[in-house]
C-alpha cells in the first residue's frame, strides 16, 4: 500500500529532493530492486493479445518469467547492475493489511465470475487483473531464472523494502527501487522510483535524496516516521479524520505522535479520536529498527550468463522462443561487460566517506556555517 499522500507532500515541501531523469542517467550504478513488487507487476502486466496470462503446454503461468527477462534485460543495457530483493516473513503487525487484501481480492474474484455473465471483456479483465496474486512457486521460478542469467539477488528476512534500504547504507548499491513510498522511511540514501517500468510506459526514473527529502521538511528521520505512521502505513490504522495537510500540521506543532495523542486527550472538543490500543509504537520501531540481513554480510556478484540452462528453462520447459531467448542472452552477455566501466563519480566516493550525513535543516546550516568561519 504504501504511505497515503506521502509523494504528493514530498513533492510540495521537498521538491529538490526529487531529481527526475532517463533511465540512461543510472548508468554504472548498482541497484537493489523489490522482486516482489516486479513479480505483481508482470503478472498484471505481461498478457497475451485476448488479455489472458501467457502459459506453457501445461497451462502453468510464465507471464513473470517473462517480465524478468527482458525488462532486465532492458536496465543491463542501460547500463544498471540489477540485485533483486525478496520479500521473507511478513512482520505480525502487517497481518491485518495482509488480510484486508485477501477480501479485496475474494470480492475481485466474486465480481470477475458476474463479469463473465453480464459484463464486457473489459470489465472481466479489471476484474481479474484485481484477484492477482504471487505464489511461492512463481517466487523460487524467478530465483532460479535470475540465477541462470547471472542476476545477484537477496532473500530478506522480513520486508523486501527495508533490505533494499539497507544495502543502499551499507555502500552495497546506490539506490533502493520500489513503487511503494513507505521505502522512505527505511532512509535509504537513494530511493528510486519507476526503474522497472520507465521504458514500458515511457516514464522518467524518480531519485528520491533522503537527506534532502528531511531537510525539506525540516525533520530528522524520528520525526519523518511519525508523520508517515499518521498519514497511513501498512501496520497500523490511522487517527480517523487526518490527512495530509492536518497531519503534516500536528507533526510541525506537536514534534511526536506521543505529544498528538496527549493534545487530543486534553482537549475535550477535540474531534480527533486515538484508535484503542493503537500500535504506533512497534510501527515506528519497525520502520526505525527493521530485521534486516547486514549489507556487509552480502556479497552481490554479477556473472556471465548460463545460455544452455536459460535455453532449457525458458524454451524447452516454458515454450518461449530459442532465438529470442539466445539473442537476450548474448545482449545481456554483452552488456554486463560493458558496463563494467562504471561511473566518474565512483573514483570520488572515498573523500566522502567519512563524513557524517546531516538529519535535518538545522544541521545542515551549522555545518556551512562552520565552513564560513573557517
Amino acid at each position: 500500500m504504501g504511505i497515503k499522500g506521502l509523494n504528493a507532500l514530498v513533492k510540495e515541501h521537498a521538491p529538490r529532493a526529487i531529481i527526475a531523469n532517463e533511465m540512461k542517467s543510472l548508468f554504472g550504478r548498482k541497484v537493489a530492486i523489490d522482486a516482489s513488487m516486479c513479480l505483481y507487476q508482470f503478472l498484471i502486466a505481461v498478457r497475451q493479445q485476448d488479455g489472458n496470462m501467457l502459459t506453457n503446454e501445461e497451462g502453468e503461468t510464465t507471464s513473470h518469467l517473462m517480465g524478468f527477462f527482458y525488462r532486465t534485460i532492458r536496465m543491463v543495457s542501460n547500463g544498471i547492475k540489477p540485485c533483486y530483493v525478496f520479500d521473507g516473513k511478513p512482520p505480525v503487525l502487517k497481518g491485518g493489511e495482509l488480510e484486508k487484501r485477501f477480501k479485496r481480492r475474494e470480492e475481485a474474484e466474486k465480481m470477475a465470475e458476474e463479469m463473465k455473465e453480464t459484463g464486457t471483456v473489459e470489465e472481466l479483465q479489471k476484474f481479474e487483473r484485481r484477484t492477482v496474486r504471487v505464489t511461492r512457486q512463481q517466487n523460487e521460478e524467478v530465483k532460479v531464472l535470475l540465477k541462470l542469467m547471472g542476476i545477484p539477488f537477496v532473500e530478506a528476512p522480513c520486508e523486501a523494502e527495508s533490505q533494499c534500504a539497507e544495502l543502499t547504507k551499507s555502500g552495497k548499491v546506490y539506490g533502493a527501487a520500489s513503487e511503494d513510498m513507505d521505502t522512505l522511511c527505511y532512509s535509504p540514501t537513494h530511493f528510486l522510483r519507476n526503474v522497472t517500468a520507465a521504458e514500458a510506459r515511457k516514464l522518467k526514473v524518480e531519485d528520491y535524496d533522503i537527506v534532502k527529502v528531511l531537510e525539506g521538511f525540516e525533520m530528522n528521520i524520528n520525526t519523518f516516521v511519525d508523520l508517515c505512521i499518521l498519514l497511513g502505513c501498512d501496520y497500523c490504522e490511522t487517527i480517523k479524520g487526518i490527512g495530509p495537510v492536518t497531519a503534516l500540521k500536528l507533526i510541525k506543532e506537536h514534534g511526536s505522535i506521543e505529544n498528538i495523542i496527549k493534545s487530543i486527550e486534553e482537549n475535550p472538543k477535540s474531534k480527533y479520536i486515538v484508535p484503542e490500543n493503537w500500535p504506533y509504537k512497534e510501527a515506528r520501531e519497525l520502520f526505525l529498527n527493521p530485521t534486516v540481513t547486514s549489507g556487509k554480510d552480502v556479497e552481490l556478484k554479477w556473472e556471465e550468463p548460463d545460455v544452455e540452462g536459460l535455453v532449457d528453462l525458458m524454451v524447452k520447459k516454458n515454450g518461449f522462443s530459442e532465438q529470442r531467448i539466445r539473442d537476450g542472452a548474448s545482449k545481456l552477455s554483452k552488456a554486463l561487460k560493458s558496463g563494467t566501466q562504471g561511473r566518474l563519480d565512483g573514483f570520488f566516493k572515498v573523500a566522502d566517506a567519512g563524513k557524517k550525513r546531516p538529519n535535518s535543516k538545522e544541521e545542515t546550516k551549522k555545518s556551512t556555517n562552520k565552513r564560513k568561519k573557517k
